[in-house]
């Protein structure tokens, strides 16, 4: 069949008609507690996957469910034609643990539409936003686009099931199976709009160091007034440890850190100086008076273009109710460093445990587990798969669109550089608001389907790269 360009209209207007169904869809993908973390949830990943994998039969393409060594992965095709571009979809089903469960105001696997704090209908669950309703979005468009002739690209889609865990399988499939996935552009939506009204296509994200540590002094819990001011007490030496990964002017204080930071181009922070960043407004959303950070660096030059480090978890001594005076045997805690670009995630990690074994007292034992790391990512927007991606953004959000960065990692951009040898397009449809990874996650209706609307119009702009 020849491709008609007036058949975007129809999808559209299909998808326009089925935007019930679409929610009502979306929901059920949501009840699945896909808790890639948790090895109970094994068998609820593989659902989910499966669910993935039927909804794109149903949509005409083949389908292969494929083993990982891990969660397994949706690979689906349409038929492939000669002359025209090649996309790669990425996205992942795996959501991240829901707890703590008591914050939640309605349970984070039985999806629930209500207001949000701006008025606006959101559905509320764990994977609302990251992923599962971004992922939807193109499913969606994919099913309406195949009803009315085919996509007017050669699609191929990846669905993965351990982003949340650090994609530990994904680096070996994806050089396994080059041929299978060979394509000339990537289309990730897992990033989000600038704000309300502001939508975007992000262009650069940071790195990730994730890393835990784990201390060991006496041989057993303790005694505190028995031992205390004899025996080592760990976690008084994590806190310690802790305290010493910032300065005062709030700088990673770890040596070499800074070494290979590059800094942003003039041109970049000009344009984000542009942007309607209300820095009062977005610290009371997340429930603080002001900022903190780096000093000397915008609030947009820290949560882009500046590396962190945080801690992400603590772990020591009696937490139950009441007093226990214990002097505890181990402490432990999970750190994390985001990095920009030109860092190298491998000395970062050297760096890190090189300083706490250093200032760690000799009589407590200290060890390390890696969880994960990867670079940070900077693709060009000077290309015409960024100026489509833009268009379609801005025509299906009905709104112009803007270029910006994001302060979060997605490890699988760099690996499909690395291994695909191909750009990534950024487009996301969230908003700041959305609480991904916290309790109450959530995503807006009208981002909802305004990213159906975009995923439809971006499939039909990247055909145009090959015509």
């Amino acid at each position: 069949m020849t491709y008609d360009p007036g058949m975007l209209k129809e999808v559209l207007s299909t998808l326009d008609q089925r935007r019930d169904a679409a929610l009502s869809a979306l929901k059920d993908l949501l009840r699945i507690p896909s808790v890639s973390a948790k090895k109970e949830h094994a068998g609820d990943c593989r659902r989910c996957a499966q669910w993935v994998a039927d909804h794109l039969k149903e949509s005409g393409l083949v389908v292969t469910l494929m083993d990982t060594g891990g969660h397994p992965a949706v690979v689906a095709k349409n038929e492939h034609k000669a002359g025209r571009p090649t996309v790669l979809l990425y996205g992942h089903y795996d959501v991240q643990p829901p707890e703590p469960l008591e914050l939640w105001t309605s349970p984070a696997f039985e999806p629930t539409v209500r207001k949000n704090s701006a008025g606006v209908d959101a559905v509320y669950a764990r994977g609302a936003v990251d992923d599962k309703g971004q992922v939807y979005a193109h499913l969606e468009a994919i099913s309406a686009w195949q009803a009315h002739g085919g996509l007017p690209v050669n699609l191929t889609v990846l669905i993965e099931g351990e982003e949340e865990i650090g994609s530990e399988h994904l680096e070996a499939f994806v050089a396994k199976y080059k041929d299978l996935l060979r394509a000339d552009i990537a289309v990730i939506s897992d990033t989000g709009q600038f704000d309300r009204g502001v939508p975007a296509l992000t262009y650069g994200l940071r790195g990730l160091v994730y890393e835990e540590m784990f201390l060991t002094g006496p041989s057993h819990d303790l005694h505190s007034g028995g031992f205390g001011g004899f025996a080592p007490n760990p976690a008084n030496v994590l806190a310690k440890l802790i305290a010493s990964l910032h300065d005062e002017s709030g700088k990673v204080n770890l040596p070499g850190f800074y070494d290979d930071v590059e800094l942003p181009t003039a041109e970049e922070t000009a344009a984000w100086a542009k942007l309607p960043m209300n820095v009062t407004r977005e610290a009371s959303a997340i429930g603080i008076p002001f900022d903190s950070g780096e000093k000397g660096y915008t609030a947009l030059e820290r949560m882009w273009a500046r590396p962190t480090c945080d801690v992400n978890g603590l772990t020591s001594g009696y937490q139950g109710e009441g007093a226990k005076t214990v002097l505890p045997s181990k402490a432990s805690c999970k750190v994390s460093f985001r990095l920009v670009p030109k860092q190298d995630p491998r000395r970062v990690r050297e760096s890190f445990r090189a300083a706490m074994v250093e200032r760690c007292p000799k009589n407590v034992k200290i060890e390390f587990v890696n969880h994960g790391a990867s670079p940070a990512a900077v693709v060009p927007i000077d290309t015409a798969g960024a100026r489509a991606a833009l268009a379609a953004i801005g025509e299906g959000f009905g709104k112009e669109a803007t270029f910006i960065r994001g302060g979060g990692s997605i490890p699988v951009v760099g690996l499909i550089k690395k291994e695909l040898g191909i750009d990534t397009l950024l487009v996301g449809y969230g908003l700041p608001d959305d609480r991904v990874h916290s309790p109450d996650e959530k995503f807006d209706l009208d981002a909802f389907y305004a990213g159906i609307r975009t995923s439809a119009i971006l499939y039909e702009k990247l055909a145009g790269l090959g015509r």
